[in-house]
């Protein structure tokens, strides 16, 4: 029997992404348009919509639902914003975030996520995003500033680099901490260096490569 995935997205939406105090309507209007199906493995697409992380190879994982709205929602994108994205995955996001913004700058270490993201992004005809494939945690650097930026793979500690990238005003949403209990956090530049840090929630993600913790010895 054939999946109804539009039935399927709206069920999204408003049994998990909403409850999860996600009521900002351009951002469940973007969940309700781009197909999360489209974005994911064929071998997980019955499972796009589950409230689950899927896994997208090399250890990563594209977040649940409930978590992209909340990093949606806590960006507060606006129509004329430059969004860096560290970590394309499956472009999903980056697609979300497109959608709400100006220009997409998304960069992931791996090849083979930059190519599936660009053809699926292509496919979607989203245009306004240029991906990269590189190392953000400790070479890449970017060219000019941006209003927002957003990390999809967790860090043990966030780079003091990263938040030099944020324009006065700027917004990067970070998740950081010891698994399994790492804090999404929003930091906002307020100018002259000074960032305000806002705890959102808890969840647990992989690590970026090159962000884990060091190891720990035990005697």
């Amino acid at each position: 029997m054939a999946m109804n995935f539009e039935q399927a997205r709206l069920n999204m939406v408003e049994n998990q992404v909403r409850p999860w105090e996600v009521l900002d309507a351009r951002v469940l209007d973007v969940l309700s348009q781009v197909r999360r199906e489209d974005f994911v493995d064929a071998a997980h697409r019955q499972l796009a919509f589950a409230d689950l992380c899927l896994p997208l190879g090399h250890g990563e994982v594209m977040m649940k639902p409930v978590v992209e709205g909340r990093v949606l929602q806590a960006l507060e994108l606006l129509p004329t914003d430059r969004v860096l994205e560290i970590g394309t995955g499956s472009g999903f996001l980056t697609a979300c975030m497109a959608t709400l913004s100006a220009q997409v700058i998304s960069i992931d270490i791996h090849a083979d996520f930059t190519a599936a993201a660009t053809q699926r992004l292509h496919a979607a005809s989203i245009g306004n995003t240029t991906l990269i494939t590189g190392e953000a945690v400790n070479a890449w650097q970017p060219d000019g500033l941006f209003d927002a930026l957003v990390v999809t793979g967790a860090v043990s500690e966030i780079p003091s680099r990263w938040l030099t990238w944020l324009k006065p005003g700027g917004r990067a949403l970070i998740v950081h901490g010891q698994s399994p209990v790492q804090q999404a956090t929003l930091l906002t530049h307020e100018g002259a260096g000074r960032y305000r840090e806002e705890v959102l929630f808890e969840t647990d993600l992989p690590y970026l490569t090159h962000a884990e913790p060091p190891p720990r010895f035990v005697f």
